[in-house]
């Protein structure tokens, strides 16, 4: 029969000074994020005229990062998304955990479409209407 003991490692003291290292850290960390972020949401706006839909994830990814370790940003954020919810909504889609890149997309081309293009040359809907699924 054998017996096995564990001997529990004595909790860590940290000093004052060990805690204010860690806290300039952290806040260094933080800043260092917003501005990466921040130059990722630049290069996604200089980007996006190009073809192909680049500087749309480049700036999710950017808002994702400012966002993320920005307390005042997310501030801001909050009262736009109250003044203008209809705008922020697919942003918000795209910015979870799980995002729901091909619905927003979707979406937007239908938000697109009935902007620019006469009713009688639509198409997009036509098409979801006849690739639905009979029930």
């Amino acid at each position: 029969m054998t017996v096995s003991v564990t001997f529990a490692m004595p909790r860590a003291r940290f000093s004052p000074a060990d805690d204010l290292a860690r806290e300039i850290v952290a806040r260094v960390l933080r800043v260092s994020l917003v501005v990466v972020g921040l130059v990722l949401i630049a290069g996604g706006a200089l980007i996006a005229p190009l073809p192909g839909p680049l500087g749309l994830p480049l700036t999710v990814v950017g808002l994702m990062l400012v966002l993320r370790n920005s307390f005042k940003a997310r501030k801001q954020f909050v009262r736009f998304q109250h003044a203008h919810p209809k705008l922020i909504f697919p942003l918000r889609r795209l910015l979870r955990r799980e995002p729901e890149v091909v619905l927003v997309a979707w979406q937007q081309a239908l938000r697109v479409e009935r902007l620019i293009i006469p009713r009688r040359w639509r198409v997009a809907v036509r098409w979801r209407k006849s690739l639905k699924r009979p029930r």
